[in-house]
């Protein structure tokens, strides 16, 4: 069993979603106004006098160059996912510890990990700890990792290998001659305890490392029991009867991890980013600074366990309910998808961005969050006699540029819609298969079985169609002049009358339309507009 820590994450949220201040003196604090406390605090302002539980005005008067972040829940909840996501990169059982809501372990996050029968992926179990430990830092979160045979002992060891402190020389001498200390101590470090070597490092532990009520901790000092190796050598009937059934319980966790229930494998592919804003936003520029920073934490997780994103869920709450809304909330939901799976930031930023300008959000921004579902990148099965297309996430990225240069409404498959007018047609999505799908090979030769080989025209319709001056007789035209075709008309086929519309003033349409070659060899299709009482070209005859 194999375990990941990361300590004080109210301060590792904040420094996951903004980096630039790494190595400054940071607070986290419960709420806005000089009167908040001091929830959590970075090494650099620990380093200059400020502790939990101070008042802002005072933690300001020790540090003043100290950098304030109010506590967001929804950021220390997407902290916390985060490292389940680096566990689940590496073994596919893995589960969270509950948060713990009061103790010294209170900002924790803890996730377990079931690593037998990695060895074919892994040279070592140390190898695999440090890939924990470096996935964890590629995503903002410094933690340390440990490997041993229960996850409770395993989280003891990393819980130690944080609070940086040895028992002792002797005890150092004797961790060290039976397990793997690696990267040093602190965050970053991994640890391996050997099969049997759990004894040996419990010994020395201080008991203050143990997941102790206050009841049991303080009966314990007053016994005089300072280390692990003292409360493991008591007879545990003796210790249930005198200290009640969570100290028994905290015995049979440390001596026998064979009563440890399996880890589940968690189904859920959805991952979320949420950030509340400090202030409503009403313009579309500040708020894709905030939209990038969401995008690339969420598809880099995503990118951690080797998966795409192919829909997005955008979620803007809104600081006032739009006029006319009814059960909505005073959000904005919006579903976007690409052509094909991707994980590019820039590629979905500019997505969201195109989505935002073209339906502007009806209010101020107060707070945004961002879903997704992970899915497997596609790949093209290569054909042996053709050249390999376009990959589909290339495909993706290329229609989500012209979507953003045209408009979505001018990007997709055309097809027919119900509508009577001469050249009317739609745009409709791309579906989603029809990218990774090889496409079918073509005959070499589509001639028949008696060697004849039909032919047809291609109509090529000019939209707007092209004005034209037109002499007629008889009532068929004999003379054209326009941009494309000039000169005699030496034959004509028409007119045929298409109507429609007539409810509508701005619909209505009647057209008469003649199929005509002209002297200079060209083959058009003339029409005229009764609406309009206008001639004019609408389509060229390849």
């Amino acid at each position: 069993m194999a375990c990941l820590l990361t300590p004080d994450l109210p301060v590792a949220a904040v420094l996951r979603a903004e980096p630039e201040l790494v190595g400054r003196p940071l607070a986290v604090v419960s709420e806005p106004g000089p009167r908040a406390a001091v929830l959590a605090r970075s090494p650099a302002a620990a380093r200059a006098g400020v502790r939990t539980g101070d008042a802002l005005a005072h933690a300001r008067s020790v540090c003043p160059e100290l950098c304030v972040r109010v506590t967001s829940p929804a950021r220390e909840h997407a902290a916390r996912l985060t490292l389940l996501d680096v566990a689940l990169s590496v073994a596919p059982r893995a589960a969270l510890a509950p948060p713990r809501s009061a103790g010294p372990h209170a900002g924790e996050a803890v996730v377990h990990l079931d690593v037998s029968g990695t060895r074919r992926v892994f040279v070592s179990e140390a190898a695999l700890a440090d890939t924990l430990v470096m996935r964890a830092a590629t995503l903002g979160l410094p933690a340390a990792a440990a490997v041993a045979s229960t996850r409770a002992i395993a989280e003891l060891a990393a819980r130690d290998l944080v609070s940086g402190r040895r028992a002792g020389e002797q005890a150092g001498e004797q961790i060290g001659a039976r397990t793997d200390v690696r990267a040093g101590e602190g965050l970053g470090a991994t640890r391996v305890l050997a099969p049997g070597a759990e004894a040996d490092f419990l010994a020395p532990l201080p008991v203050d490392r143990l997941d102790l009520g206050d009841g049991l901790a303080t009966t314990l000092a007053r016994f005089g029991i300072r280390r692990t190796g003292a409360l493991l050598a008591l007879p545990p009937a003796a210790l249930a009867t005198r200290l009640g059934a969570d100290a028994a319980a905290l015995l049979a966790t440390l001596r026998a991890g064979a009563n440890e229930p399996p880890l589940p494998v968690p189904r859920d592919l959805r991952l979320e980013e949420a950030v509340d804003l400090d202030a409503p936003i009403d313009r579309l520029e500040p708020l894709g600074f905030v939209l990038h920073g969401l995008l690339s934490r969420l598809l880099g997780r995503l990118a951690v366990r080797h998966l795409a994103c192919a829909e997005l869920e955008l979620t803007l709450r809104l600081s006032a309910a739009p006029e006319g809304a009814t059960g909505r909330g005073g959000c904005d939901v919006r579903r976007l998808q690409l052509a094909a799976p991707a994980g590019d930031p820039r590629l979905w930023l500019r997505r969201v961005q195109t989505a935002l300008t073209t339906d502007p959000p009806a209010a101020a921004i107060a707070g945004c969050a961002l879903a997704a579902e992970g899915v497997p990148f596609r790949h093209d099965q290569l054909d042996l006699f053709r050249p390999a297309g376009p990959a589909p996430s290339a495909l993706g990225a290329l229609l989500a540029e012209l979507e953003a240069l045209c408009g979505p409404e001018r990007i997709g498959t055309p097809h027919v819609p119900e509508d009577p007018r001469p050249g009317a047609f739609g745009l409709r999505p791309f579906p989603q298969d029809s990218l990774s799908r090889p496409a079918a090979a073509q005959p070499a030769n589509d001639a028949g079985a008696d060697g004849f080989s039909p032919r047809s025209l291609a109509v090529r319709a000019f939209r707007p169609p092209l004005p034209a001056e037109v002499r007629i007789r008889a009532g068929q035209p004999i003379w054209l002049r326009s941009a494309l075709a000039h000169g005699d008309i030496v034959s004509c086929a028409g007119p045929w009358r298409t109507t429609g519309g007539w409810w509508s003033e701005d619909r209505r349409f009647a057209f008469d339309s003649f199929d005509v070659a002209t002297s200079n060899g060209l083959l058009v299709r003339l029409r005229y507009d009764h609406i309009r009482r206008a001639w004019e070209i609408d389509a060229l005859y390849d």
